[in-house]
């Protein structure tokens, strides 16, 4: 199994993502977009990336924007599956995404 990340470890990670935070012990992106249904094809995208890497983020939905938020539930933080699955995440180039 994976372990926890410390504070360090994972600010250093984030350092190559585009956007992702360090939220307690989670890390998270919101993502914004032009149309309601940009978001919701980005969530199929970023679902089939988390099928691939059987590693499955917390989707929240409202209205054009959609956050992510990525923990290894079962260490109860961030390991380095969350820090992959993020960057695999920012290789996806979403229709709609706002700047």
């Amino acid at each position: 199994m994976p372990r926890i990340l410390t504070t360090d470890e994972v600010q250093k990670g984030l350092s190559s993502l585009d956007g992702w935070r360090l939220e307690g012990d989670f890390i998270v992106r919101r993502f914004s977009f032009k149309k309601f249904m940009d978001g919701i094809s980005f969530i199929s995208q970023v679902s089939k990336v988390a099928e691939r890497l059987d590693h499955h983020p917390d989707i929240s939905v409202r209205y054009t924007n959609v956050t992510l938020s990525l923990q290894t539930h079962s260490e109860g933080g961030v390991t380095s599956r969350d820090l992959k699955l993020a960057a695999e995440i920012d290789k996806e180039r979403p229709g709609g995404l706002l700047e």
